[in-house]
């Protein structure tokens, strides 16, 4: 990778908006990691760079004679790149395709699994097979994430995710026309395959980001994979088998929509990812340069650029092995939460939940996601420039326990059955679930850590990859082993049925105390970024005499 050096930072003064990629990508490339005792942690390779235009310099000064009489050193003050919002917002789209395509077999799975297993599937056996299918996605996920990182690192970020993204289309499509639990699980498997696109998105965001921006990119990235999350099951719920889910409509009758009840809701699906697939290969633009290609300001990468021979060695690499582990660590808490909380929410209170209903349920979860997203949207950002992303780690992690602690304060409260427990409750509640959704910051912030303690420009790909097949893994098993702690803690009552709360805020704490050993990368808050910026570019302007 090239550096963020002087020569890919300024070209000629007529440049066109062409170059904005190429000013916004290195957001890595311009430093070095250093060993954990310096405390400045990055440097920019201005030793090489500036040697490297000085001699570009005198190279010139000798074939042109006006420069061999005078020197004439111009200071110039370094502007921010521009932020590319359109390709950052193409790539969010781009983002909803995976949770999209995800969870929209959630509403139907277990009808699907009943319908498709012939007449000697048991219906006590219809958990055991929908869990495996939904399972499959993220284990099948998981085996290939890595390779998906190599190619892109390899060939291009544009065609593995045009590539990426038209896979889950047609694995996606093919789902709903699954006529037996064989097929549903072969086409299930195909689409996580071909579900790499996470990887590929995030390292070009990080590609297009700076220091100052890459906060802002990133909770747009972490909102659009909500709003899959969200739209994904509505999408399934409201299509499935929709001749008898809309009796007398024009679905009633039709033989295609009786042969293949799900048929709808996958082609629903595909269709939406398919606009993905054409708006990603006509606009979405390529953010990897090679060593042996010009960059878009038309120079070739000269400076000198750290590779990485193997996943072991990037493992190894200085901060990347604890890194990882606290990406790995929150994720564990996110997926143990949402697999939690929909259970929590609907048990009996004498059981340890909420009682919900449907309705109750439905406005808790809306106020949550709303929640999260104004905490990432609104807040993330400034707090990230203040605090720095390792603050900003450390402080959610501090929040966690408190935040995963205080859901058994709920069910206390209201197994008093008086009036104070219940107006005490409806105070608690919503401004715990409107304050709490604050620690998913440490997801977003987790990504940002990555960023910054990627080796170099052409590893990131490799880095997210290894990062999202740690998630995909975690996502296998989290859901069902949380789940069933919950069930046996409501049904044995230990300690009142909150053993899986207990479990969870010792893992928090265990997040709190690993969130202390983060490498100093992203210690210094983004500003000083800008201050680094400005010496690049008064080095760049003295040694090319403009």
């Amino acid at each position: 990778m090239a550096p963020n050096s002087p020569q890919r930072h300024h070209g000629d003064e007529g440049e066109d908006d062409d170059a904005i990629t190429s000013e916004t990508t290195p957001l890595l490339g311009a430093s070095i990691t250093l060993g954990a005792g310096d405390r400045d942690e990055t440097k920019p390779l201005l030793s090489s760079s500036s040697a490297s235009s000085h001699s570009h310099s005198t190279s010139h000064q000798a074939f042109t004679p006006s420069s061999s009489d005078t020197t004439t050193t111009t200071t110039t003050t370094s502007s921010p790149p521009p932020f590319p919002k359109t390709q950052i917002l193409l790539l969010c789209y781009a983002r909803l395709i995976e949770p999209i395509a995800f969870f929209s077999i959630f509403p139907y799975i277990n009808q699907m699994v009943l319908s498709n297993g012939g007449p000697n599937l048991h219906e006590s056996d219809m958990g055991f097979y929908s869990g495996l299918i939904e399972s499959l996605f993220s284990l099948t996920q998981m085996l290939v994430m890595v390779l998906w990182g190599i190619a892109a690192d390899r060939i291009g970020r544009k065609p593995v995710l045009v590539s990426s993204l038209a896979g889950v289309v047609l694995a996606t499509a093919a789902f709903g026309f699954a006529k037996s639990i064989p097929q549903m699980i072969l086409f299930r498997c195909a689409a996580g395959v071909f579900a790499g696109s996470i990887v590929t998105i995030r390292t070009m965001i990080s590609e297009l980001s700076t220091k100052q921006t890459q906060a802002t990119s990133f909770s747009w990235f972490a909102v659009a994979g909500n709003i899959g999350i969200f739209i994904g099951p509505l999408i399934g719920g409201a299509l499935a088998d929709p001749a008898a889910q809309y009796p007398g409509s024009v679905f009633s009758g039709v033989p295609f929509f009786e042969r293949f009840p799900y048929a709808l809701s996958s082609i629903a699906v595909a269709a939406i990812g398919s606009t993905a697939v054409v708006t990603t290969a006509l606009f979405v633009e390529e953010t990897l340069y090679k060593d042996n290609k010009p960059d878009p300001s038309g120079e070739t990468g000269a400076a000198p650029r750290i590779h990485t021979n193997s996943t072991w060695d990037l493992l190894k690499a200085p901060g990347v092995g604890i890194v990882l582990y606290n990406y790995g660590h929150v994720m564990l808490l996110a997926f143990a939460y949402t697999a939690v909380v929909p259970v929590f929410w609907a048990t009996s209170i004498s059981l340890g939940g909420l009682g919900f209903t449907y309705l109750q349920i439905s406005l808790f979860m809306a106020l949550t996601g709303l929640s999260q997203a104004i905490w990432l949207l609104l807040i993330f950002p400034p707090l990230q420039h203040h605090l720095g992303t390792n603050g900003l780690m450390r402080a959610c992690g501090v929040a966690y326990p408190f935040f995963l602690g205080l859901m058994p304060l709920l069910n206390a409260v209201l197994r008093l059955r008086t009036q104070a427990g219940d107006i005490a409750f409806w105070i608690l509640a919503p401004t715990l679930l409107s304050l709490g959704p604050g620690v998913s910051m440490a997801f977003t912030g987790a990504q940002l850590a990555l960023n910054d303690v990627s080796p170099s420009h052409e590893t990131l790909g490799m880095l997210n990859a290894l990062a999202l097949t740690l998630s995909s893994g975690l996502r296998s098993f989290s859901p069902a082993l949380f789940a069933s702690l919950f069930a046996v803690g409501a049904g044995s009552q230990f300690f009142y049925g909150y053993l899986v709360w207990i479990v969870l805020v010792l893992l928090a704490l265990g997040f709190t105390i690993s969130t202390r050993y983060l490498p100093e990368t992203s210690e210094e808050p983004p500003e000083n970024e800008g201050a680094r910026g400005e010496d690049d570019a008064s080095v760049h302007s003295s040694s090319t005499g403009r």
